[in-house]
């Protein structure tokens, strides 16, 4: 998944940077607000879609011991410092300069220019949108799109995915704007369009916080995750009963769980072949005794112990993402 994330990042990095240069040509040629609001989005996007790049490589560093479950969230801390960027960069901004042209509207000329800047972006914003909409679909596999968008669908992909469908609504409202301005006269309507651009940026940034605050803080592993590995542990024919079940997403597809696990002692014993009635035959006094539950203890340990292992074993082979897996006798 990182790999399709990535790809989707630079992507939007490179095509992002060309239509910044685009607009704030265009800007300064026709003094259009609405292509300020777009270059300004496009700015804010190169930052923010940077900031995503060095989350992705920072996350992919190797544990140590003082993160032995890797540095897997930071992913996320800087996914949110990029969606807080896309709110007070993005929306303010362009907020703050569409108020300002709805009090003190000024003329918008070299409307050509605007409406060929505007048309090359969207044609460019369209190719990465799609780009990150194509990574998101080979991601969620045969798992219902919207349900994975929302639920476990890696922030970065996600946030280039709506910053550039955005990007690509906001230009068509540019256009709608800047073309109503033209035939109108009216330079409000191009005001009117920075305001509803930066409604929009508003909206996805919220969206991103929110998305990644709730990665942030620790939520469980996905639904089907958990069925899986439960079904595995209650097909053990060792384990009587399951409780204490516990699951966290460390990264967008790696998990960890833990449970308390009861297993039937007769079970391991039977497995293992524990019990040695010719061994009991032979006891013939207290210290003989001593010594032989000594060895059978020592020999149910190491059987559990290797049940334990291979049950976690199984977890991590079965079911794709669990890497940290904890199970504890009850």
């Amino acid at each position: 998944m990182a790999a399709g994330s990535t790809g989707a990042v630079i992507s939007a990095i490179g095509a992002n940077t060309v239509i910044t240069i685009a607009k704030f040509v265009g800007f300064g040629l026709t003094g259009s607000g609405a292509m300020l609001g777009e270059a300004i989005h496009s700015l804010a996007d190169v930052f923010n879609q940077t900031l995503l790049f060095v989350g992705i490589k920072r996350s992919e560093k190797d544990a140590d011991q003082h993160h032995p479950y890797g540095y897997h969230a930071e992913r996320f801390v800087w996914a949110l410092m990029s969606a807080v960027g896309v709110f007070f960069i993005g929306c303010g901004v362009t907020g703050y300069h569409g108020v300002h042209s709805l009090m003190h509207p000024e003329e918008v000329h070299g409307i050509g220019i605007a409406l060929i800047v505007l048309i090359g972006s969207l044609i460019l914003e369209g190719i990465v949108f799609l780009i990150a909409l194509r990574a998101i679909k080979r991601d969620a596999g045969d798992r219902p799109l919207w349900r994975y968008m929302k639920e476990e669908a890696d922030p970065a992909a996600m946030a280039v995915l709506l910053e550039d469908g955005v990007a690509v609504t906001g230009v068509l409202i540019a256009l709608g704007a800047i073309g109503l301005t033209s035939v109108t006269g009216n330079p409000i309507w191009d005001a009117i369009g920075s305001c509803i651009i930066a409604v929009l940026l508003g909206a996805v940034a919220l969206i991103l916080i929110a998305q990644n605050k709730r990665l942030l803080v620790g939520p469980s592993a996905g639904p089907d995750v958990r069925k899986n590995v439960m079904r595995l542990v209650r097909e053990n024919p060792a384990v009587e009963g399951v409780y204490d079940f516990k699951s966290r997403q460390l990264s967008v597809d790696l998990y960890r769980v833990r449970m308390d696990v009861n297993f039937d002692g007769r079970v391991i014993a039977e497995k293992a072949r524990i019990i040695d009635e010719e061994g009991w035959k032979k006891i013939e006094s207290f210290e003989e005794f001593k010594t032989y539950t000594g060895e059978f203890a020592e020999r149910v340990v190491e059987a559990l112990g290797d049940e334990i292992d291979a049950l976690e074993a199984k977890i991590r082979k079965e079911v794709p993402g669990v890497e940290h897996v904890d199970i504890e006798t009850e």
